[in-house]
């Protein structure tokens, strides 16, 4: 049995099962990213939710994994050379699992390099721009009698699905073929017309590709448990 106590998130968080996995997550679009890829992957693993409303991901035994005290993060206690390896940032998290299982990234390494722009594509554009939607149009934001920051990140998220269109156009997946790539970004697609409440706003209803891209992704069984996971209970 694997031995984790070296690490001080386990003392929060104890793992019930050492020798797998450990997720430290909660089901928004960032943490869904790597839940949704264990699911795909099938790789064992034991789930912590990390209440970010109650601020627990700026406790020290979380802040001991991922000193930027955001979700999601990892230990793998069969990390590479069979040592543990605590891993955060979900798009690095991707890849590692991605080369850990030999699934959802193409071995072709044109073809993988092309993967991963895509996923950089969503770390560095469409996370942090849906994200000021939400804020500005659901949250404390929309109180603000300013509306230009609204306006500013409504325009550039529609840019931004509008390039995903555009990609999809003639493919059923970002790559063609079902990648970390979609991973990374069906979650926050979802989120934007669904929670953020964001649908008409963004005119998503007038997009050719996107929405089928979402309803294939939302298809997927492993999709929709990940999804789900960690469960807020």
């Amino acid at each position: 049995m694997a031995d984790l106590s070296a690490f001080p998130i386990t003392r929060r968080w104890p793992a019930r099962n050492p020798d797998v996995l450990q997720l430290y997550s909660l089901n928004t679009p960032n943490g869904v990213k790597v839940s949704i890829m264990l699911e795909e992957t099938g790789l064992p693993y034991e789930a912590h939710l990390v209440d970010i409303m109650k601020d627990q991901s700026w406790t020290p035994e979380f802040l001991s994994l991922n000193p930027n005290g955001k979700i999601p993060a990892i230990l793998d206690p069969d990390g590479p050379g069979g040592k543990p390896l605590a891993l955060f940032e979900s798009g690095a998290i991707l890849v590692y699992l991605a080369e850990k299982t030999g699934k959802l990234l193409p071995a072709d390494p044109a073809a993988r390099y092309q993967t991963l722009q895509w996923v950089m594509f969503q770390m560095a554009a469409v996370g942090p721009m849906f994200g000021q939607v939400g804020f500005f149009h659901r949250f404390g934001g929309r109180d603000w009698e300013d509306k230009r920051p609204l306006q500013r990140y409504v325009a550039e998220s529609k840019r931004l699905l509008g390039v995903l269109d555009d990609r999809l156009a003639g493919r059923d997946w970002i790559m063609g073929d079902y990648s970390i790539a979609d991973v990374a970004t069906l979650g926050w697609v979802r989120n934007l017309v669904g929670f953020y409440e964001a649908r008409d706003l963004v005119a998503f209803d007038s997009l050719h590709h996107v929405p089928a891209w979402l309803e294939r992704g939302l298809a997927r069984p492993a999709v929709r448990r990940g999804l789900e996971i960690p469960s807020r209970g």
